[in-house]
């Protein structure tokens, strides 16, 4: 399993989301195989959008905790993790999941994903 965690502002478009997706899937020459974020997330309009265009599901997970590459305060004080997208990716591909690499940022800023797999996938 690909996880693509997936980390947003409140007024995030679907054309953001996408592009982060896009590059990121790119970048790995991977395909995501579900989308995470934290569970008080998991309901945003432009996600479900996102995910029902790319027939993908969304897991809702906490990420309260999870230790990141990534550490943006602001982040933190929200969500209790450094990055949205890295825990969210971690946390939905399972124990001793790892990051393909570095979260991507939309050109906006708007949206980051980060794209985990799990041990033995």
């Amino acid at each position: 399993m690909i996880v693509a965690g997936m980390g947003f502002r409140r007024d995030v478009t679907v054309a953001a989301l996408t592009e982060a997706l896009l590059i990121a899937e790119a970048r790995y020459a991977v395909r995501a195989t579900a989308l995470a974020t934290d569970h008080r997330k998991s309901d945003a309009a432009a996600l479900c959008t996102l995910a029902a265009t790319v027939s993908l599901p969304v897991l809702a997970v906490d990420v309260t905790g999870v230790e990141t590459q990534t550490q943006s305060a602001r982040v933190k004080e929200l969500f209790g993790t450094g990055s949205l997208a890295e825990a969210a990716a971690l946390v939905a591909a399972g124990p001793g999941a790892q990051l393909l690499g570095e979260r991507v940022v939309s050109s906006d800023g708007a949206a980051t994903v980060a794209l985990a797999k799990g041990v033995g996938q």
